[in-house]
């Protein structure tokens, strides 16, 4: 399906046969852009940037690219082509039609499920709203601009839907979505991932990494919906989510190569020395992939849910790729699961598969993650270095389910509380760790150069040369 780039709103849903959705839509934009003003990247509005923009839903040639100023970015609404005939592919009415149509018995579930996802694009803008002023290079201050751009137009991809299909309440929840704000002590957003600062440049990576990873995985859940609207949003959703993924890898794969250069020329790899030379210590880099790696396993939920399995059975939400599996019903299916005994150790028992759904998403999410790490420690160990970085134990610093405020170290090793709290500043970043980082943060703008602390990328945006100048700063 062709994108229609004459409408005040690009789309293409046929939006001028809708008037009152389409008026409805029309009245909920100036609101966004108001808020992109005030809470997107901060002072960066007149700038040219290099941005690619969706031109089609198809996955060859979806995209151009040209200079563009953010807050004229064609922000709109796409849907992926449908399927012809498809059906329901689990649960308990797999097999029968999907819907074009929100079921009445499952309207308030659906519109959580798409609230719940439509918060967190917004909230990760509004969490990277100064990095700007810290940017490593011109290549990565559009990369970070890029991310925000999609980030946006993800946004749009929920509020479309909760205009379209859900009324009054889904007109109300859409104003909501621009009302509540990362990090706010009266409306914070709803997932406490979301509330975290991001104030360097080595957060945003692992953020990149581990929680747009979790949002890939959750787009795939939803992509597998009995609502077809919601599938076809999610679809083309993942297209424009791997970029974010990819600026995440590349980004720490960087921080690691230039880090291991330092090593190389003073011929230690002493993290005070390494820090002296402005460069990021593996250990350190070790405590931000815990910090980020173990916020972003919460946002998959309890280990037993309720609703996880009945998401799963009513059709709403499936598993990721549920194409792969072979009981796409799971009703005699069990699953082993462990919590902790209440003395020190661990307990497995047997569940059912339907309230594992959480935990099973969970364990295929880290060995996503693994991927990224083997390929970085390939490179550490080619450099000749014993160091290897580690994913966290997925019971490690939980707030939420039967892990959480459980004493475990990032080994999977439960301790007694008084050793976790003298020992988690060896875990996580500490206040001195992140004003270190914070000082490696300085501003470069000039095409082709970059920041000391991490290493250029192996080639340029679109075949463009790393000397391009990506943005255009006023």
């Amino acid at each position: 399906m062709s994108i229609n780039y004459s409408e005040k709103i690009p789309n293409n849903v046929n939006l001028t046969n809708e008037r009152t959705l389409q008026r409805a839509l029309e009245h909920w934009q100036p609101h966004f852009l108001q808020w992109w003003h005030e809470m997107g990247p901060t002072d960066f509005e007149k700038a040219d940037v290099y941005l690619r923009t969706a031109i089609s839903v198809d996955a060859d040639g979806w995209a151009q690219y040209g200079a563009v100023k953010m807050p004229d970015y064609r922000w709109g609404i796409f849907l992926a082509d449908a399927v012809a005939d498809r059906t329901i592919g689990f649960g308990d009415a797999m097999g029968e039609p999907v819907w074009q149509q929100v079921p009445g018995e499952y309207r308030s579930t659906l519109r959580r499920l798409i609230v719940t996802q439509g918060d967190t694009e917004p909230a990760s803008v509004e969490q990277q709203r100064l990095l700007g002023h810290s940017c490593p290079s011109l290549y990565d201050l559009r990369n970070l601009f890029q991310i925000n751009v999609e980030e946006g137009r993800h946004l749009w991809a929920m509020v479309y839907l909760l205009h379209a299909y859900f009324g009054r309440d889904g007109r109300e929840e859409a104003e909501e979505l621009l009302a509540r704000h990362s990090g706010d002590a009266d409306k914070p957003r709803i997932l406490s991932t979301f509330n975290e600062p991001i104030t360097d440049w080595l957060s945003l990576y692992c953020f990149t990494y581990f929680t747009d990873r979790d949002g890939k995985y959750q787009l795939k859940s939803l992509a597998e919906s009995a609502f077809d609207p919601l599938s076809r949003t999610c679809r083309f959703m993942l297209t424009e989510e791997a970029h974010h993924m990819f600026v995440g890898e590349t980004g720490i794969g960087r921080v690691i190569k230039r880090t291991l250069e330092v090593m190389k020329e003073l011929g230690t790899d002493d993290p005070a020395a390494i820090r002296a030379q402005g460069a990021v210590d593996l250990p350190l880099l070790q405590k931000y992939l815990n910090f980020w790696c173990s916020s972003s396993l919460d946002l998959f939920g309890s280990e037993i849910s309720s609703n996880a399995a009945s998401n799963f059975a009513n059709g709403l939400k499936g598993r990721p790729d549920e194409s792969q599996y072979e009981d796409h019903v799971l009703r005699e299916a069990s699953f082993a699961m462990e919590s902790p005994d209440g003395h020190g150790s661990v307990r497995t028992e047997q569940v059912p598969m339907l309230n594992a759904l959480n935990e099973v998403m969970r364990a295929s999410y880290l060995k996503d993650c693994e991927i990224g790490l083997r390929r970085w420690n390939r490179g550490i160990e080619r450099a000749g270095h014993a160091f290897r970085l580690a994913l966290p134990s997925p019971h490690f610093r939980r707030s939420i389910g039967a892990w959480v405020d459980q004493p475990v170290t990032p080994a999977g090793k439960i301790v007694s509380a008084e050793e976790y709290a003298k020992l988690i500043g060896d875990w996580i970043p500490t206040e001195a760790d992140k004003a270190f980082v914070r000082s490696l943060m300085q501003k470069v703008a000039e095409p082709g150069k970059m920041a000391a602390w991490i290493a250029p990328p192996d080639r340029g945006i679109n075949n463009q040369p790393l000397d391009y100048q990506y943005v255009k700063l006023q």
